[in-house]
């Protein structure tokens, strides 16, 4: 289902730059993130950083051959303009936005079913990890789903007769990440699903008032290929693959993070996006496991 990308200026095909990414250390005890102010002596974030020089190709030209895909690579760029255009409220997002959502990720995947289950907003100048309606952008090489609390997601959102159900069929988890303005700082870094390998990966809890979920954190490794699509428009809107119970070559997840462009000028306007994760499942006879 390919889109049709519309010409760009010469300052969105920088071939790549290079910038620092904060990997886990090696050697780190199981890491702990807190999604709200933790117990006072207590680090909203445990683990000590990996900062890594990398270099980070830009994905447009590939995209407009047609060589990137979220099957392939864990994440894929869409042209989509919303018909939503004030994000700060809160019921367009739930009436108009979310039921969008649905219908393009339906659309773009062939899943049959899909299920939101959450959304954030991010502000790199007015977010705050100590905000639940608007978060800062997370500079941390993570993924939003383990394939522990993958399915734990599913018997989340669904009653037990349908997760069961469910669960014995293909079921994926995907972010659809869409810039609210022109991304000019703070552009998220995606990893070649095809370049992580399984000893990258780190559990970590990810701490709520009600419950622990678990994200993955990364280990830096060479092999791991890096791109970015230079300054996403609100037209346009990313899919990354973080959940898929597939096991046919096809992209399981991917790695994310926001980081500093080194081409941004200093006094560019603050990053701002929104992001829902969702459930996508297929019928039985889409399964090859």
């Amino acid at each position: 289902m390919s889109t049709v990308m519309a010409a760009l200026p010469c300052a969105e095909r920088t071939p790549a730059v290079e910038a620092e990414l904060n990997y886990l250390a090696p050697g780190t005890t199981r890491p702990v993130n807190y999604t709200f102010e933790p117990p006072a002596g207590t680090p909203w974030s445990s683990g000590t950083l990996d900062p890594r020089r990398v270099t980070i190709r830009n994905a447009r030209p590939l995209a407009e051959a047609g060589e990137i895909s979220l099957d392939r690579n864990g994440f894929q760029l869409i042209s989509h303009r919303s018909a939503v255009s004030d994000f700060t409220d809160e019921s367009l997002i739930r009436l108009v936005y979310r039921p969008e959502a649905e219908a393009l990720l339906r659309d773009m995947t062939g899943a049959e079913k899909v299920v939101i289950f959450d959304h954030t907003l991010r502000d790199s100048a007015n977010g705050s990890r100590a905000s639940s309606t608007l978060r800062e952008p997370v500079r941390r090489v993570h993924n939003d789903q383990t394939f522990v609390s993958g399915p734990r997601r599913v018997r989340d959102h669904l009653d037990a007769e349908e997760a069961q159900r469910r669960l014995s069929h293909r079921f994926a988890i995907v972010n659809l990440w869409r810039p609210l303005s022109v991304v000019e700082q703070l552009p998220l870094a995606l990893c070649d699903a095809r370049s992580i390998a399984a000893g990258d990966l780190v559990p970590t809890d990810l701490v709520y008032r009600d419950k622990t979920g678990e994200t993955y954190s990364f280990l830096a490794n060479p092999q791991h290929r890096w791109f970015y699509f230079p300054r996403l428009r609100p037209d346009e809107a990313l899919l990354l693959k973080i959940y898929d119970s597939l096991e046919n070559g096809a992209a399981r997840l991917t790695a994310h993070t926001a980081f500093d462009d080194p081409t941004s000028l200093p006094d560019a306007p603050a990053r701002r996006s929104i992001e829902l994760r969702a459930l996508l499942f297929w019928p039985a006879k889409t399964d090859a496991h």
